[in-house]
């Protein structure tokens, strides 16, 4: 069960049924969209994969996925997954351009790295991002992230594939 996690101005949470208006929203924005998955996808597409957090990723607890808010209103996405394009756990995470520039990506990132080590054990965590996406490049960086490779995408794309690893003062002594 994903569970609710808080940093200091987010609150994540597993999505509510009423969220899937905020979801969509968030989703068939541009802005957003064009960095997520293979990029804009229809109103129905969009909404069928909102179905799906419900009735597979939540029904059959696959990876946690969380609903982002700050002050109460939906705000961003958040995964964390094992995924063979990486061959590990990798997060995924997007803002509404209404918060973006205040710092929130970079505290969003944190919190689900944080997670990755610190609930699930894990000593690497992964992103993948398209190499155009200089801001979410430049966030992965400033918080530990290195770059191990690029995947030539069937369209032409490249996708940068970096790594944060966990440092040894960072792993909890038991």
């Amino acid at each position: 069960m994903t569970p609710t996690l808080c940093t200091e101005r987010l609150l994540l949470e597993p999505y509510i049924p009423e969220d899937e208006e905020g979801f969509v929203a968030l989703f068939q924005d541009a802005r957003v969209s064009q960095w997520m998955g293979d990029g804009p996808a229809s109103e129905a597409a969009d909404r069928a994969l909102f179905g799906r957090i419900f009735t597979k990723v939540y029904a059959q607890d696959l990876f946690d996925v969380w609903a982002v808010r700050r002050n109460g209103l939906l705000v961003g996405h958040a995964e964390i997954k094992l995924t063979d394009v990486v061959g590990g756990h990798e997060i995924i995470y997007a803002l509404a351009p209404t918060v973006r520039g205040s710092g929130l990506g970079t505290e969003l990132a944190e919190a689900i790295v944080a997670y990755g080590f610190d609930t699930l054990g894990l000593t690497t965590v992964y992103a993948t991002v398209a190499a155009p996406n200089e801001a979410s490049l430049t966030l992965l960086r400033r918080i530990g992230f290195e770059h191990v490779r690029d995947i030539k995408e069937d369209d032409g794309s490249t996708t940068r594939v970096l790594a944060r690893r966990l440092a040894p003062r960072e792993r909890i002594a038991l």
